[in-house]
């Protein structure tokens, strides 16, 4: 198949891919593909997910010095802040490669491209049971993944996860199989209501939302929503803070209830396997662990929107900017 993009062609070892131009402007481009080795695979992009809150954040050039080399997606072109070519949920088929690969749908932490070469060790095999459209949510389900080991809950805790996006929802979700815990959902869009009895956990607004929880889990990326995550911790409970801010200088309310509640904030970030876990796990078991989870059809709920792969510009720019009620924007190809 011949794909054409203005005055150029496309051949078997051409592709286009989604760049940052610039902060706050995103283009397609061209990409010719190195020669596959025969240890790499030929991957034919079908979907790919936006990461909407680190991405919006890369793509308006908010990514502080020094995370530059921390932020760095598996298989980043370009430097902070751009040009770059970033992100890491891709969904396609093996069109070359290994005997046992070539014609299998897989996961791959690549950029929006519609065809790539990688190393085969690099993609991740879908369950039998997982609908390549779903399968786009597996990144963000390996963070839920990490964040609750970081969170460590226990049989019967209160849980509050406070920010209702795709982490936060993805993290209530699991959270929610723990034996007889009780998990509230808080947002301040109260649209996303909906979503939590799709996922089967309660949902508050900041205002109504219960005091005294064993845990609590912040993943609003917003400052305000750290204070509600501490405004409502109980004696003793630990508020996990999975929010990446970018370069926003965040202020925490610390004269208030934090040392007579004796309250622990501590963070997690996917980067690294959580210490709980690293003496056993590795990032491909974690991996696999998060796309052996996404056969549950009511997560389908998370995706709210669909976009041809052309119209990434465009789209990018209204996540950033006007997000509105955007969990998981799906591009398909």
């Amino acid at each position: 198949m011949r794909e054409k993009h203005q005055n150029w062609r496309v051949t078997a070892l051409d592709a286009r891919a989604f760049w940052i131009a610039e902060a706050g402007r995103g283009e397609i481009r061209a990409q010719r593909l190195p020669p596959p080795s025969r240890d790499d695979v030929v991957v034919r992009a079908l979907y790919s997910g936006i990461s909407r809150g680190t991405e919006s954040l890369v793509f308006l050039g908010r990514v502080p010095a020094s995370e530059h080399h921390r932020m760095r997606a598996p298989f980043q072109e370009g430097e902070f802040p751009a040009p770059i070519k970033y992100g890491y949920s891709s969904v396609g088929r093996v069109e070359r490669g290994p005997r046992d690969l070539e014609g299998r749908d897989v996961f791959v932490l690549y950029p929006h491209q519609t065809r790539y070469v990688v190393p085969a060790p690099s993609v991740h095999l879908l369950p039998d049971d997982v609908p390549p459209p779903r399968a786009v949510l597996a990144a963000n389900l390996e963070t839920a993944i990490n964040v609750l080991w970081d969170a460590r809950p226990h049989t019967g805790d209160r849980v509050s996860i406070v920010g209702a996006g795709t982490v936060g929802c993805l993290t209530a979700w699991l959270a929610a199989r723990m034996p007889a815990a009780d998990v509230e959902l808080v947002d301040v869009n109260d649209h996303r209501a909906s979503i939590a009895r799709a996922l089967g956990v309660r949902f508050a607004t900041p205002a109504s939302a219960r005091a005294d929880a064993d845990l609590v889990i912040h993943t609003s990326g917003s400052p305000s929503g750290l204070d509600v995550a501490m405004h409502i911790a109980g004696f003793e409970a630990t508020i996990v803070d999975a929010s990446w801010y970018g370069d926003r200088v965040v202020p925490l309310a610390l004269g208030g209830a934090f040392h007579s509640q004796r309250l622990t904030l501590k963070s997690s970030q996917v980067g690294h396997v959580a210490a709980s876990q690293r003496a056993r796990w590795d990032t491909r078991r974690r991996m696999a662990l998060a796309l052996s989870l996404l056969g549950d059809a009511s997560l389908d709920a998370l995706i709210t929107g669909e976009s041809a792969f052309d119209a990434l510009p465009v789209v990018m720019n209204q996540l950033a900017t006007t997000p509105g009620d955007t969990l998981c924007h799906r591009i398909r190809y």
